[in-house]
C-alpha cells in the first residue's frame, strides 16, 4: 500500500468531504480555507492516492504550535493512520527554528486521541475545563469591582510572577493553553489585556477578547478561591458588559477552570462545563 503525507491545498477539499469521518456539519470542511493558510497548515495521508486521514497545526506567538485536527476515514482506521500522520506533523512543526513547544489539547473522554499522542512523544502537562457561561449575576455576593491596572510595566511584572518563573500554563487564547515564556507576552498585545487588581494587591484578574464561533470575554483568574475573593465575579460580569458594549453584540464568558476551582464552584452555577481539555506537549 503506496502512502504520501503532503500539506493540503484547496484543491483537497473535494477529497476531504469524500472521507466518511462521523461527524456530521465537520467545521474542519467549513473552515477549511483558513485553517490551511497562514499560520495554520493541514496535512492529509495518502494511500493508493486516496485521502484517508488528517491532522494540523497552528503557530501561535512565534514559538509555539497546537496540533489537532485529527480525523480518520471510517473505512482505514485500525491501521494507525492518526498516529502516522501526526508524528509527521510534529517533524514538520519542530522544523521550523522559532518553535520551542508544541502541544496538543483533547478533551478527557477522548481516549483514541490521547493514545496518538501519547504514541508520538507528547506527555500529558495540564488538566482544565473550558467553562462557559452567558451571564454569572447569579454568582456576585455584593462585593465592589476591582481596580483597573492600566500600567504595562506593573502588568508584566503580573505575568512573570503568576507564569513565566515557573512556565506554568497560561490560556493564550480560548482553547489554546501554553506553557508560558517571556516571548508569549508581546507589549502590543498585553497592552490590549485589561488587568484588575483586589483591594489587598495579592490577587489580579486578566481579561482580553476572543472568538471561537462566539464572542467571548476570556477571563483569566490563577487562583484556587475563585469564591472567597469580593468583587471577582462583579469585575467580570462588569468586563463582559463593557465588551459586550464595545462590540455592539453578546458576548458570553469563558474561563479555563482547575478541576479544583470547578469543585469550589456553587451547585448552581451558570457555567456549562463540557470534558475537561488535557493539554500534552513536548518541549525542543
Amino acid at each position: 500500500m503506496e502512502k504520501l503525507i503532503r500539506v493540503l491545498t484547496k484543491e483537497d477539499l473535494p477529497s476531504l468531504k469524500a472521507m466518511e469521518t462521523g461527524i456530521e456539519d465537520d467545521y474542519v470542511i467549513r473552515v477549511f480555507d483558513r485553517i490551511s493558510s497562514g499560520n495554520n497548515k493541514l496535512f492529509g495521508l495518502f494511500t493508493n492516492g486516496r485521502l484517508v486521514s488528517i491532522g494540523g497545526m497552528t503557530v501561535f506567538a512565534k514559538h509555539y504550535a497546537m496540533l489537532g485536527r485529527m480525523r480518520s476515514d471510517l473505512r482505514f482506521r485500525g491501521n494507525d493512520l492518526s498516529t502516522t500522520l501526526m508524528s509527521k506533523v510534529l517533524e514538520e512543526a519542530f522544523k521550523l527554528p522559532d518553535i520551542q513547544w508544541v502541544g496538543a489539547n483533547t478533551q478527557e473522554e477522548n481516549l483514541s486521541a490521547q493514545r496518538v499522542l501519547k504514541k508520538i512523544g507528547l506527555a500529558e502537562r495540564h488538566v482544565s475545563y473550558g467553562a462557559t457561561a452567558k451571564e454569572i449575576s447569579s454568582m456576585e455576593s455584593g462585593g465592589a469591582p476591582w481596580q483597573r491596572q492600566d500600567n504595562l510595566r506593573q502588568k508584566k511584572q503580573w505575568l512573570q510572577q503568576l507564569f513565566v518563573e515557573s512556565a506554568a500554563v497560561f490560556p493564550y487564547e480560548c482553547y489554546y493553553p501554553f506553557p508560558a515564556a517571556e516571548g508569549m507576552f508581546a507589549d502590543s498585545q498585553v497592552a490590549r489585556w485589561n488587568f484588575f487588581e483586589n483591594p489587598a494587591g495579592d490577587r489580579v484578574l486578566i481579561t482580553k477578547k476572543d472568538m471561537k464561533k462566539y464572542h467571548y470575554l476570556h477571563a483569566v483568574y490563577p487562583y484556587d478561591d475563585v469564591m472567597e475573593q469580593p468583587g471577582l465575579w462583579e469585575t467580570i460580569s462588569l468586563a463582559r458588559q463593557e465588551l459586550a458594549a464595545e462590540l455592539k453584540m453578546d458576548t458570553q464568558i469563558w474561563m479555563d477552570l482547575t478541576k479544583g476551582q470547578v469543585a469550589s464552584l456553587p451547585e448552581h452555577h451558570p457555567f456549562a462545563l463540557p470534558s475537561p481539555w488535557v493539554l500534552f506537549g513536548k518541549g525542543r
